[in-house]
């Protein structure tokens, strides 16, 4: 037995008040029940709070469906229930915490996985910076929320959550819609498909009669191509392959084959007739209980001892991408309420993070993503991008922002939202700085601060070692040299001192259209950028002059169907795909700098203040006949080193020469860019030291 496994160590009453009240209709309250299957040493020491340990287990609780707390939640009536009256859940979760809990700082720091995926699991030998989190005493929790994640390995966290059933036990069906996007000639393609979704669980067909009404695969080049359907005789759920098993193969619930073949020239549609909804959105009660119960209980219902009990003062969560959608949209349901009224989260940061997560609708698919072509009309885009609580939305007439519930309840955090350049080319971004017609900036609440990444792309990777270039794939060198992985950090330590200090952060750093620098995509107008070259595979190959074609993913005001509360993303999708209505929001992204085509507004690292290059917060799709953005990439175009080079190719930016003189020019430039943003609180000063030591590495000139 764990020797943190203390069943019977409290009395049984005492371990039921721990468990806190449910404020619902049943017998008693919810219970919850950990289990701690490894305790292991962290690698290192930090500072003066010494070591950490790594706590694995699971903790299974109960949802009352009689509590308005869960009211929320879709088909949570249809779930079904244990002798107490309860739905139940289970949920994976790893903390790291000090050994010696009396150093811990009270700060319990919750990172949602992201597809059931930890990304932000410390490291300090490959990012050092990470250790400041450790160094400070937090507690860092990770635990799921997502319940469509496979246990394929034990680095993925899921949350068990129930499947919705009829009065009767039989199986709920309803309209269900895939996208399938092959990136080479395969003969078949699992389920549920999707760029972003592809590993989960999917929703299996009712019947594997294609021809049944309902069901339907359709082929198009691009969004906004006609669908050519495929005949049913020429498709089948099945798994087969060109040789052993060719069309129609083996018959599948989880795997389409077409015959001849899915052409990664197309873009596929697949709508069906599915069966066995799970209650995804058990998944937000889940996690609000998870985190309450690390953070205020003495024990679970068998006496089992909080490992945190007694640390924990206050809960800042934070999710990435996907994740970071997820906690705007817990924010938004109103689950920020814990079970007995309190704050779950003090804070909240929603790290590149534009949208909101489908996760409460009926056949709910948290996994999917945003682009140009593909997940263009997909779910996740029809919740509130405005945060305040009084936000009026323009185009589809609705009031209400993310804030309105928490605001309600007394309950709202302190909130950051974080966005790179790609949030404006291609998740949809710039709503949440304007009204939705795009003619007016609007105030944010007192409680929020957005911070734009100047010149990033979604990902945080930066430096010139971690651009990439395939032609065949992208039309520029793919990724960006300035990246926000060292902003991200600093402005996390600034939320922790605004909850747990009240020391005021810097104010939102965003681009705006009453400065100019929140524009239409067709009023930008980039340098020359021509005559550079790139290594591929050992060849120095040329860039191809720069072409700016003011690409960018549209918002349509979609219709569901009339069972879909869209205002909330829940309730039950009828249309799909659904109906364009003919209204659009307006998408306006960052202007650039006329001289080195580097955006102007935002938080500017030091990449962006002493660049070597353009990094471009988009890129385009080689494939000939695909109109597409590189997926979530942005583009990398370095500066000649001299001015004759740039002259003589006709490069309208400056060279390496006319910005710094020499090396030591340079090194003094990146030295001034850190200095400032550590005076604004943008960058740590650990972090300073580690950018100019690396800068006085890097030779870029004589």
């Amino acid at each position: 037995m764990n020797r943190l496994h203390m069943a019977g160590a409290l009395a049984t009453a005492a371990a039921l008040a721990a468990c806190g009240s449910g404020g619902g209709g049943g017998t008693s309250a919810p219970q919850q029940h950990l289990t701690i299957t490894a305790t292991e040493s962290f690698p290192g020491s930090y500072g003066s709070v010494g070591a950490y340990e790594k706590v694995s287990g699971t903790l299974a609780g109960e949802v009352d469906p009689n509590d308005p707390k869960n009211a929320v939640i879709q088909d949570l009536a249809l779930a079904p229930r244990n002798a107490r009256g309860m739905v139940e859940y289970s949920a994976d979760f790893v903390l790291l915490k000090p050994k010696d809990m009396s150093q811990a700082s009270g700060v319990l720091r919750y990172d949602a996985p992201n597809r059931g995926n930890i990304l932000t699991m410390p490291d300090p030998t490959a990012t050092p910076g990470d250790a400041v989190y450790l160094e400070r005493g937090m507690v860092l929790l990770y635990s799921a929320w997502q319940g469509d994640v496979p246990k394929s390995t034990p680095q993925r966290l899921t949350v068990t959550v129930p499947v919705a059933r009829n009065a009767d036990g039989s199986s709920i069906t309803g309209t269900y819609r895939s996208e399938l996007v092959p990136s080479v000639r395969s003969a078949a393609m699992t389920l549920p498909g999707g760029v972003f979704n592809g590993t989960m669980i999917p929703y299996e067909p009712a019947s594997l009669d294609n021809t049944l009404p309902g069901y339907a695969l359709t082929r198009r080049a691009n969004e906004t191509d006609a669908r050519v359907p495929v005949p049913a005789s020429d498709w089948k759920f099945a798994t087969c392959d060109d040789a052993a098993n060719p069309f129609p193969g083996t018959a599948s619930a989880t795997s389409v084959c077409p015959q001849g073949g899915f052409d990664p020239a197309y873009l596929y549609e697949l709508v069906y007739v599915a069966k066995d909804p799970k209650v995804m959105g058990v998944g937000l009660a889940a996690l609000r209980d998870t985190v309450s119960f690390f953070r205020s209980k003495a024990a679970d219902a068998d006496g089992t001892a909080n490992p945190l009990a007694g640390h924990i003062r206050y809960a800042i969560g934070q999710g990435t991408s996907q994740s970071g959608n997820a906690m705007k949209t817990f924010l938004h349901l109103g689950f920020n309420q814990a079970l007995d009224g309190s704050r779950v989260f003090d804070g909240i940061y929603a790290h590149v993070a534009a949208r909101q997560t489908n996760v409460n609708t009926r056949f709910a698919v948290p996994g999917g993503g945003g682009g140009l072509r593909t997940d263009h009309t997909a779910f996740g885009q029809t919740a509130p991008r405005g945060l305040d609580k009084d936000y009026v939305d323009d185009v589809s007439g609705r009031k209400g922002g993310v804030m309105a519930r928490c605001a309600a309840s007394d309950t709202c955090p302190k909130f950051f939202l974080g966005l790179s350049g790609t949030e404006f080319w291609q998740l949809q971004g710039s709503p949440v700085l304007t009204d939705a017609n795009g003619t007016r900036d609007i105030a944010q609440p007192d409680n929020a601060r957005v911070y734009y990444y100047a010149s990033t792309q979604h990902s945080g990777a930066g430096g010139t070692a971690s651009i990439t270039y395939a032609p065949a794939s992208s039309v520029y060198p793919a990724g960006t040299v300035v990246h926000f992985n060292d902003t991200f950090r600093a402005l996390f330590v600034a939320l922790e001192d605004w909850v747990v200090r009240g020391t005021e952060p810097p104010a939102s750093q965003v681009p705006r259209l009453d400065d100019g620098t929140l524009v239409r995509p067709d009023k930008l107008v980039f340098p020359a950028m021509r005559g550079l070259r790139w290594p591929v595979a050992g060849v120095d190959t040329a860039i191809p002059a720069f072409d700016y074609l003011a690409r960018y993913n549209g918002f349509s005001l979609l219709d569901f169907g009339p069972q879909y509360l869209p205002q909330d993303e829940s309730g039950i999708a009828t249309v799909l795909p659904p109906r364009d209505t003919g209204r659009s929001y307006a998408i306006l992204v960052p202007q650039v700098d006329a001289q080195t085509g580097l955006t102007q507004a935002g938080i500017r690292s030091v990449e962006a203040r002493a660049p070597l290059g353009t990094s471009i917060e988009f890129n385009y799709v080689a494939t000939p006949g695909i109109v597409d953005l590189s997926n979530l990439t942005g583009s990398y175009i370095p500066f000649h080193q001299t001015r004759a080079e740039r002259v003589a190719a006709g490069d309208g930016r400056p060279s390496l020469e006319e910005l710094y003189g020499n090396q030591d020019g340079y090194v003094a430039a990146v030295a001034a860019a850190a200095d400032d943003l550590v005076a604004q609180r943008f960058l740590l000063r650990a972090d300073a030291d580690r950018v100019v030591a690396r800068a006085k590495a890097t030779a870029v000139l004589p």
